[in-house]
């Protein structure tokens, strides 16, 4: 393996149908910034592919030039692993179609859409993928660390919701990964990060959701935040799949519903969606409507796709971003406490906790269902921290770290893939749980020079 000549690059431009950019091209800069503004990597080279043709083509340019390999889809990523220092980054951005077949209730997607590009193709036939709760979350980020969101009670996550993927492995193969085809392969797709090749299209089996849905938020005083959250906490046992609640502990944003003179002020958010009926919605959620005495509320029937989009303003790009996360197996008093407690503290206005309710259809699978294995997880939380000025880093990470630290007692061990940062390769077993010598196998049959490493590695196993 040599180093790429300019000779070499230029031969690789002309091979490809789509674009390769340089550190001189006029579109590079913004070609290698992402979502999280304390980003900032210089690959030598990025591959705007143009299909799956570009995408062996830039496989085997890195190969064969000793490259570092990086995986860029089409939304945001916390860790910011679509970029690399001096390596190739494979650009799937441009790979955005979504094909619905609204008789056998599939969908084929492009590994450069976003739940938004999804939404808008599935929901003139009322029909929805479950997956997350930001429509410019990219579908194969979402997919390949497992997906969860509004209808994960209901449906099941993104990848139980998988029929089929085609990729490219490390060595610029072709292959289809399915419950007939590659078994091994697919089982290790459905939670198992980008660790295994690079995904060209997903197919999905879709379900009969929308076009409306009853959903809204509920705002309370952090005040009432202990007595609320224990009680959501309490209704969460017995809810039907249907009903899912997230509690969301933040500055209040101006939003117009919001009455002025809590803008900016601690409290607690209630977001909560009804995936069954819309004209059931009021009744589903009467028990958590009558909870404490809220601020504000705004409930209703709306437009999924407008639901899907409601908290999109909140992760606008290019902002500096870090998040810590824990599963729950119970959400205990004292987790609940501590919480609070630093939510008092909040060290910018645009930082929030973000606790899911998880459980029903997702958690009737075993654990070594999917490489995802965190069945048992009835609670998800979220430390999103995000602020603007680097001088601030210091202090918000220590926030970060410090409600991290607090709650691991009270949390079960396991964390979602997709909510990890980069300092966190630590966890990475803990991600996978039982699950992660399995996966180690597959890494080693498929990936065994461990190409694709730009991502929260699992690597190859070592043969006995």
């Amino acid at each position: 393996m040599t180093p790429p000549t300019t000779p070499d690059v230029d031969r690789f431009r002309d091979a490809l149908d789509g674009t390769l950019l340089t550190p001189d091209s006029p579109a590079y800069d913004e070609a290698r910034a992402v979502w999280n503004g304390m980003i900032d990597r210089r690959p030598a080279l990025i591959a705007r592919c143009a299909g799956e043709e570009d995408v062996i083509r830039s496989l085997r340019f890195a190969r064969d030039h000793g490259l570092q390999v990086a995986i860029k889809g089409g939304g945001h990523n916390i860790a910011g692993s679509a970029m690399c220092d001096d390596g190739l980054v494979i650009d799937l951005s441009g790979l955005d179609a979504v094909d619905v077949d609204p008789a056998s209730r599939s969908v084929r997607v492009q590994p450069g859409a976003t739940l938004g590009d999804i939404d808008a193709a599935t929901q003139p036939h009322g029909l929805a993928l479950p997956t997350g709760i930001n429509s410019t979350t990219g579908i194969a980020g979402l997919t390949l660390g497992g997906g969860f969101g509004w209808l994960t009670r209901a449906h099941g996550l993104t990848v139980d919701n998988l029929v089929s993927v085609d990729m490219v492995t490390a060595n610029g193969n072709r292959v289809t990964a399915s419950a007939s085809q590659n078994p091994e392969l697919f089982w290790a797709v459905r939670g198992g990060g980008a660790n295994f090749g690079v995904v060209t299209s997903f197919t999905f089996h879709v379900h009969n959701v929308g076009p409306e849905i009853f959903a809204g938020l509920l705002v309370h005083p952090l005040a009432d935040a202990p007595a609320v959250m224990r009680a959501v906490r309490d209704q969460a046992a017995d809810a039907p799949d249907e009903l899912t609640t997230f509690m969301v502990l933040r500055k209040a944003p101006p939003l117009p519903f919001v009455p002025e003179e809590w803008h900016g002020r601690e409290v607690l958010i209630l977001a909560t969606m009804f995936a069954g009926p819309a004209e059931d919605g009021e009744a589903a959620t009467a028990r958590l409507r009558g909870l404490g005495t809220p601020i504000a509320a705004a409930l209703g029937v709306q437009p999924f796709v407008a639901w899907q989009q409601a908290f999109d303003p909140l992760l606008t790009p290019g902002a500096r971003n870090y998040w810590k996360s824990h599963d729950f197996s119970e959400l205990s008093d004292d987790a609940i406490d501590t919480i609070i407690d630093f939510v008092h503290r909040l060290p910018s206005d645009q930082c929030e906790v973000f606790l899911a309710q998880l459980g029903g259809a997702a958690n009737r699978l075993p654990v070594d269902a999917t490489a995802y294995p965190h069945r048992d997880a009835e609670f998800l939380i979220n430390v999103h921290t995000r602020w603007t000025d680097p001088a601030e880093d210091a202090r918000c990470l220590a926030w970060a770290r410090g409600i991290f630290d607090a709650t691991a007692p009270y949390a079960n061990g396991g964390v979602y893939v997709n909510f990890m940062p980069d300092d966190e390769t630590d966890r990475v077993r803990a991600a996978y749980g039982a699950n992660y010598d399995r996966l180690a196998r597959v890494k080693a049959e498929w990936d065994p020079d461990n190409v694709f490493r730009a991502n929260m590695n699992i690597r190859p196993a070592v043969p006995a």
